[in-house]
C-alpha cells in the first residue's frame, strides 16, 4: 500500500531510536506526512492514511516498530 503514497514511506533506520528524534526525522525527510508518537498498547484506528506515520514507542520513548506510512 505504501507505494501509492508520495515520498519516502519506510524508515528502517529509526528502529531503536528515541521517538521524538524519529518523528522529527520522518517529517523532515517527507514533509507530506505527520509523525504521530504512539505508546505501545494504545488502541488506534485501522484506517490507512498517506499523510500519517505512527511512531510506536515503549515506556522509555524508544521506537519499537519500523515507522511506515499508514
Amino acid at each position: 500500500m505504501t507505494s501509492e503514497c508520495a515520498g519516502k514511506s519506510l524508515w528502517l533506520e529509526l528502529l531503536g531510536t528515541q521517538g521524538v528524534v524519529a518523528a522529527a526525522t520522518i517529517e523532515r525527510e517527507n514533509p507530506l506526512v505527520t509523525a504521530v508518537i504512539v505508546l505501545e498498547g494504545t488502541i488506534v484506528t485501522g484506517d490507512f492514511l498517506c499523510t500519517r506515520v505512527r511512531v510506536w514507542v515503549n515506556d522509555d520513548g524508544i521506537v519499537t516498530r519500523v515507522p511506515a506510512i499508514g
